[in-house]
């Protein structure tokens, strides 16, 4: 490593030494989802294979969670595959699946994090809904960042999921249709999302520079904080993610418009 980068690294170091100094941990946001977008694009840049590329935003994702250990943040959702993620070529699907296995079952054996899926479990291969059974059930009494993986997930899904499992719900009690009419709003619907009685995200940031949320979390990101970042995710930087708390704290949230 020459001078010059050696220089460069302390000087982001001290950067974000300084805004982390500065930065208000009471208005940190207690959820926070993430858009992990750009691995094919790194990979591209550095030369390197779609795979590696992926393995190289697999290898961010516990190094963002001591991030965010470090603060507040109570709930976090990765979103690791969506629905449409599944229309890939399948000579980049399969090693991406067993990617996405990996961490999982890393995320679980660390011992810190306990892990919820969301998402369309019927979509996954027998295996990865195995291994993400697994994961809850042995993370279930873990006291720390719940750690949602979206895999499978996609946002107008999780809606008709929510709709479907709220009537099958009314089926079984014996409730007629004008009574499961009348008893429809928005927290009946709420209670049946993939993320049930958790808190809504209060800062959804994505990395690569597109600035759209691609369907991610459409119900509960109605009120949400959303920070887009140019850095391709593999890149992602511990000042990175303290500028998102920053500029996160600094606006004044309004409900409603």
């Amino acid at each position: 490593m020459n001078l010059r980068e050696n220089l460069r690294r302390l000087l982001v170091r001290f950067y974000a030494r300084r805004v982390e100094g500065h930065l208000d941990h009471d208005q940190v946001p207690k959820h926070i989802g993430v858009i992990m977008d750009g691995n094919r694009r790194w990979a591209k840049a550095a030369g390197s294979t779609t795979a590696q590329g992926h393995r190289a935003g697999a290898d961010k994702i516990e190094e963002f969670l001591g991030w965010c250990s470090e603060t507040d943040v109570g709930v976090v959702t990765l979103w690791l595959l969506s629905t449409d993620n599944f229309d890939r070529p399948q000579e980049e699907l399969v090693p991406l699946l067993g990617i996405i296995e990996g961490v999982v079952r890393t995320l679980a054996a660390d011992g810190r994090w306990r892990v919820h899926h969301v998402g369309t479990l019927d979509l996954l291969p027998p295996q990865m809904q195995t291994v993400l059974k697994e994961a809850e059930e042995s993370t279930a009494h873990v006291d720390g960042i719940l750690v949602n993986v979206a895999i499978g997930y996609g946002g107008r899904q999780e809606i008709a999921d929510a709709v479907r499992s709220m009537i099958l719900d009314a089926a079984d009690k014996g409730t007629s249709m004008e009574d499961l009419a009348d008893a429809v709003d928005v927290d009946a619907i709420g209670k049946h999302l993939y993320t049930g009685a958790q808190p809504d995200p209060d800062l959804v940031i994505r990395t690569s520079g597109e600035q759209r949320l691609s369907g991610f979390m459409l119900w509960q990101t109605a009120h949400s904080e959303y920070y887009f970042c140019e850095v391709f995710w593999p890149a992602f930087r511990k000042v990175d993610f303290l500028r998102a708390l920053r500029d996160y704290a600094a606006r004044h949230r309004r409900y409603g418009g």
